[in-house]
């Protein structure tokens, strides 16, 4: 296992290096000078000479990949062209609103997901699996920025019933420790700001867990109607054992493994689905600042952002083959 685990990271080092140059080729290969766009197009020739020097713009390709290599092995992401700031910085800062929103989308699309999934399954053909697989296929359908505004205009705009954007109430105090605001709220045991941390949260994260929801209660079905149609389920049920430890103890522990690595995959998805999202209900995440970074054509901010979703989508998958093990010893890691 420990073997396993390290083969693994080590594989995450060409997969980053492959990642990072795929981006920085897309990256300059678009049209639009850097220089100008930061400086404006009434900037002298001077000031844009001296930009390019200080940016390393006037490097070849290869120069300018090799420095950013070089920063990246002292884990320096380079610095933001509007702010200033260190992008490692602004990523620790933005993190957490992205971690948060990401971990109740997915604890959504888990809890309803598997839940529809096992129904259906044990009641196959039934009105039940028909209208459930009917509402995944239409969740998977429905794109997200347009699902996002129909929340927004129904739930705040015409019944107010939940804020339009941000992730805190101006007038609600809270003391930051994480910057992850509702365990934050937790930790200092402020209710009035964990129930409106959490009424902040509701329509951005249920509009994000809609299509990793429809995923993972499709693919909940389809592994239990495979397991239940094996033989040992049979027996489970001709020695009399009750419906709910045929299913739950025979059936979902079995049917788990395609199903968590759907789960882990959906956790990558999720993180980046969170630009879109963000952008629309201008939660303060990285997927906003990345976003933000792409209109502005701030490349460190790109190039940084998109490596750290990659190495953090690496290693999701890693846990998830890791976790294969402790569901089902049988399967063996080499």
């Amino acid at each position: 296992m420990l073997s396993y685990a390290i083969r693994r990271i080590l594989i995450l080092i060409p997969t980053l290096l492959g990642v990072s140059i795929i981006v920085f080729l897309m990256l300059h290969l678009t049209p639009g000078d850097p220089a100008e766009l930061l400086l404006g197009e009434r900037a002298t020739d001077e000031a844009l000479h001296q930009i390019r020097e200080h940016l390393g713009l006037n490097e070849p390709l290869y120069v300018q990949y090799g420095m950013f290599l070089k920063r990246l092995m002292k884990g320096d992401l380079g610095e933001t062209i509007w702010t200033r700031q260190k992008v490692w910085v602004e990523v620790k800062q933005r993190f957490p609103a992205t971690i948060e929103l990401a971990v109740t989308a997915l604890f959504i699309a888990c809890l309803f997901g598997v839940t529809l999934g096992i129904i259906s399954a044990t009641r196959q053909y039934s009105i039940f699996d028909y209208v459930s697989m009917l509402g995944a296929l239409t969740g998977v359908s429905m794109p997200i920025f347009w699902l996002g505004l129909v929340f927004m205009l129904i739930f705040s705009v015409n019944l107010g019933w939940l804020p339009l954007s941000a992730r805190l109430s101006v007038d609600v105090d809270l003391q930051v420790i994480t910057n992850i605001y509702t365990l934050d709220a937790l930790l200092t045991r402020n209710w009035v700001a964990l129930k409106d941390a959490l009424w902040h949260l509701i329509m951005p994260a249920v509009t994000l867990s809609t299509i990793p929801m429809a995923i993972i209660a499709r693919m909940t079905r389809s592994a239990m109607l495979e397991v239940l149609r094996q033989d040992y389920i049979k027996t489970a049920k001709a020695k009399g054992l009750s419906q709910f430890k045929v299913v739950f103890k025979h059936g979902l522990r079995n049917a788990l493994i395609p199903v968590v690595t759907t789960i882990g995959l959906q956790f990558g998805v999720t993180l980046g689905g969170a630009i879109l999202t963000e952008s629309i209900f201008a939660w303060p995440g990285v997927g906003k600042w990345m976003y933000d970074a792409v209109t502005q054509r701030d490349y460190m901010v790109i190039q940084g952002g998109t490596l750290f979703i990659a190495a953090l989508f690496i290693l999701i998958n890693l846990c998830v083959d890791i976790l294969y093990a402790i569901i089902n010893p049988r399967i063996s890691v080499r």
